[in-house]
């Protein structure tokens, strides 16, 4: 019963001072506020990072080929053999040959931002592609040197009005034969010219011709299991370093390492900007103990009664701190609404702002009840002092009191 009755005396103190109490809890508000948001915020963006890795596919590995001061090469089976000999780490691989100053052209239109790419039969699987019409690229097309391609959505609606397999394109002087349509990875058309769905490929023997070279310089290969993604990254540097005995010749990262550190630095961002909205409680900590003092001089001569009729000390220093870690645990309540409604707010707005782009501002449970048991854990600390300084006040000295 003694903390019942000391809560709802705690509520009618603050009560009774409502906009002073207001004003106390300003700095708890917004602190709990602000750490929230950012936190909902680090949270969104976290997510929103991991979506778009997978849709590159977080068990892919980028290999860069240099090959630096060497007589020999990694051949492209050479390069197909180190995978079907590691099933365990690696399960596919394409070469990934990037046509260059290379203008693709349909009638009299032209495309500046398609991207042209020679790869092989997989490649479509791997990059998480599906074919919405005709067929893939073929091993055949790869023997025989094949001038056929496969384009993105984009290309099909924007050149082909949807009709494209069958027609033709150029790209440069080289006319290729549309054999297949990749789906869309996207449903925002003011996202796809330039990005993933504006793009043409083809067979990589072709692509080597026109780029007048004979080595494949970079590959995607897929690991088996993403959790032994040292283990496949490892394989495939030591089977690169016994071609060219030097480190600097390649270099090999995988999707997953990259997220990996975009989420330390997402993590690194949030966590600094918290400690920078922390400070709001601190000022509110102070704000409570400044307000809880003035509240223990003017209540002096109730003190000095009570404890004339026999209040311990004990009894009164609950008192004052109920009513201090009352007064913050409003506040962080307050405050966690706030951050909420913010959240919500903020989810809603940025698609406005900033059209194509989405971030969906959740804040974690964690993060409510840990900013919430901060809030009043600070309202405890700094009402503490006062709350011992109206418990030792000599109770004749308080009822003389002015």
């Amino acid at each position: 019963m003694l903390l019942i009755d000391t809560f709802v005396l705690a509520l009618k103190n603050i009560w009774s001072n409502k906009m002073r109490t207001i004003l106390t809890m300003l700095g708890i508000i917004i602190g709990v506020t602000a750490v929230i948001v950012i936190v909902g915020l680090g949270n969104g963006m976290t997510q929103q990072v991991r979506e778009s890795f997978s849709s590159m596919g977080i068990d892919s590995m980028t290999v860069s080929i240099w090959g630096r001061g060497s007589s020999r090469a990694a051949t492209v089976d050479y390069m197909y053999k180190v995978v079907a000999d590691n099933p365990q780490y690696l399960s596919d691989i394409s070469p990934y040959v990037q046509i260059s100053s290379q203008t693709v052209k349909e009638g009299r239109d032209t495309y500046r931002y398609t991207g042209v790419y020679g790869v092989n039969e997989d490649y479509i699987s791997i990059a998480n592609y599906t074919i919405a019409e005709g067929r893939g690229l073929q091993y055949m097309d790869m023997k025989e040197n094949k001038y056929v391609c496969v384009i993105g959505d984009y290309l099909a609606r924007e050149a082909y009005n949807g009709n494209a397999v069958g027609e033709t394109i150029k790209v440069g002087t080289y006319q290729f034969r549309i054999v297949g349509v990749l789906s869309p990875k996207t449903t925002d058309p003011d996202l796809q010219e330039g990005g993933e769905d504006d793009r043409i490929y083809v067979p990589y023997t072709v692509a080597l011709r026109i780029n007048q070279s004979t080595t494949v310089d970079t590959y995607t290969v897929i690991m088996a299991d993403e959790n032994y993604a040292n283990q496949a990254k490892s394989t495939i540097e030591k089977a690169l370093y016994a071609i060219y005995q030097d480190e600097d010749s390649y270099y090999v990262y995988s999707m997953s390492e990259l997220l990996e550190q975009m989420n330390q630095t997402i993590s690194m961002v949030v966590l600094v900007l918290t400690l920078i909205a922390g400070i709001s409680l601190l000022v509110g900590g102070i704000g409570i103990m400044n307000i809880m003092l003035v509240s223990v001089s003017e209540r002096t001569r109730e003190i000095g009664i009570r404890k004339a009729m026999g209040a311990r000390e004990t009894t009164i220093l609950f008192q004052f701190v109920v009513e201090a870690g009352t007064t913050s645990a409003l506040g962080g309540f307050i405050g966690i609404v706030l951050g909420y409604a913010l959240s919500a707010a903020a989810t809603a707005v940025v698609p406005l702002v900033a059209p194509g782009q989405s971030v969906s501002i959740s804040p974690g449970t964690t993060a409510v009840l840990v900013s919430f048991g901060i809030s009043v854990g600070i309202g405890v600390v700094f009402g503490f002092l006062p709350a011992r300084r109206a418990a030792r006040l000599n109770p004749i000295e308080a009822l003389r009191y002015e």
